[in-house]
């Protein structure tokens, strides 16, 4: 099979921290193992029935300059001690997004090792997807010396005033990288948006990259915008460009490499301006948060924006910048109500390595070595059963809609509810959510003018709560077409709960719970 694959609509990425995933295979196996010579079990693991994506994050050549920062920094030391207590100083092996060069880590498998993972992957249908950082690189990346113009530049007034904003290297002055919101990070350099040789070398550069994979995530996309990079630099990145950053680069690109996916690492409600400049798909952050938050009210204002721009977010509970879900969305049960919503919203969804084992501790990325933690194998199970059910279901392909909820005067624990169908041809497919810690009840008003005259057989495509055994083999509810068209589906969720049903016409009389579906 070829590694060049065509995208799927809406895609399903998992993302591998690339150093400790190596790591632990080269333990489990006793023996080094890198890119080159995974064990199929192990891609196994990671390449789950319903995924289209691994992104293998942190594969370039990270900077010896930047790790002597990250060991010399105690709030660091203090960060790394608190998620791993037994430390030791080889296991802080630096940043992935202090890149020294974009080749390939030698100690993970260099350039031939990504070269055979990708082949492997091609051949099980899976894409790869590798970051990108535009925004700064180490201050040992060969452009400091070589193109030092490139970067924001600053005097030796400024170098004295703040010495913790810039450095000098090599006679010039150089601002470190940030972003307007936070002080500046120690161990990278800010290159300049605005130095139109910049924009040519990032074309050469992402041109040599995309050869190399699938699709890019980009790191803080957003502090390459024209307003955010002035407001952030103002006269010392020089004159104002007539064009946007992005618009021409990832032309250029496309033109080079048709079929490159690109992710936008987005933030500050910019998503939308980013899709309008050529991303394909853009972080969705609000959602994280509401979940996170138990927001319903706004997260049921989220999910009412326009279709075309949700299917171009991309949506997660946890990635690497964030707390693990399971530490933020306990009990188990929430955990799972948010799985089912991320696995059937419109859009493409991100999982990362280690949330379905139920892993809690957030690691940071200068990290080679992570904590040993007690695994939820139910949980995982469950996690694959998910996104196998959305795959078979083909949910994802189809036509989202957001479901009206109604209650009750005198019960209003219909707000705690959420619902939404997919339709593909005859196929349909129905989700309600309890994301509240009470019990709800309400009625769902499905989209459907047929309803009518007819029995509708409503069929669980995961069997809920319990995951020790088949998941597929839930009980199938019947219903009178007439009361689903008005009022409307009657539900009664537990705290948590969550109902994922395919809606078939009924051929014949089933197992029948005239009073609720719960």
């Amino acid at each position: 099979m070829s590694a060049d694959l065509a995208w799927p609509a809406q895609p399903v990425i998992h993302e591998v921290d690339t150093w400790v995933w190596l790591a632990e295979l080269t333990r489990r196996y006793g023996r080094p193992v890198t890119l080159a010579d995974v064990p199929a079990e192990a891609w196994d693991e990671v390449g789950l029935d319903g995924v289209d994506a691994i992104w293998l994050m942190g594969v370039w050549e990270r900077s010896p300059a930047g790790l002597a920062i990250a060991r010399g920094d105690d709030a660091l030391t203090a960060a790394f001690r608190a998620a791993l207590p037994d430390l030791r100083p080889d296991d802080v092996v630096g940043s992935p997004y202090c890149v020294r060069s974009y080749t390939v880590d030698a100690r993970l498998g260099g350039p031939a090792g990504l070269a055979a993972a990708r082949a492997v992957l091609a051949d099980r249908g899976i894409r790869l997807v590798l970051d990108y950082v535009p925004n700064h690189v180490a201050p040992d990346h060969p452009w400091v010396r070589a193109r030092p113009d490139l970067f924001i530049r600053g005097t030796s007034d400024d170098l004295a005033r703040s010495p913790e904003a810039f450095v000098e290297v090599d006679g010039a002055v150089l601002a470190r990288g940030r972003d307007p919101f936070f002080p500046p990070w120690p161990d990278v350099l800010q290159l300049n948006a605005f130095h139109p040789e910049f924009r040519q070398a990032t074309v050469e550069l992402l041109d040599r990259i995309g050869a190399l994979c699938d699709g890019l995530r980009c790191d803080m996309a957003m502090l390459m915008l024209t307003d955010v990079f002035a407001k952030t630099w103002g006269d010392q990145a020089g004159p104002v460009p007539a064009a946007e950053f992005w618009p021409d680069v990832l032309a250029q690109v496309r033109a080079r490499h048709p079929h490159l996916l690109f992710v936008a690492e987005a933030y500050w409600d910019l998503e939308w301006t980013l899709q309008q400049q050529g991303f394909d798909y853009c972080y969705d952050k609000r959602l994280h948060d509401r979940l996170a938050e138990g927001d319903v009210a706004g997260l049921r204002a989220h999910l009412a924006a326009g279709v075309d721009y949700q299917r171009r977010l991309l949506r997660f509970v946890e990635n690497h910048d964030e707390p693990r879900a399971a530490a933020t969305l306990a009990p188990i049960e929430r955990l799972r109500a948010a799985t089912i919503a991320i696995a059937t919203l419109p859009g493409a969804t991100l999982w990362h390595e280690g949330q379905f084992d139920g892993r809690r501790v957030r690691l940071p990325v200068f990290l080679g070595r992570r904590p040993a933690e007690p695994l939820d194998p139910g949980f995982r199970r469950f996690g694959a059963a998910v996104l196998a059910a959305v795959r078979a279901g083909e949910l994802r392909a189809g036509t989202w809609r957001l479901l009206d909820v109604v209650g009750w005067p005198d019960n209003p624990s219909h707000r705690a509810l959420l619902a939404w169908s997919w339709e593909r041809g005859a196929g349909r497919h129905l989700v309600v959510l309890n994301l509240s810690e009470r019990a709800a009840q309400g009625r769902v008003r499905l989209p459907w003018d047929d309803l009518r005259g007819r029995r509708w057989a409503l069929t669980p495509l995961l069997e809920s709560p319990v995951f020790d055994g088949p998941v597929f083999d839930g009980p199938v509810f019947d219903r009178d077409g007439d009361e689903l068209a008005d009022p409307g589906l009657f539900v009664d969720l537990a705290p948590w709960g969550w109902h994922l049903v395919a809606v078939e016409s009924a051929p014949s009389r089933v197992a029948e719970r005239p009073e609720r579906l719960g």
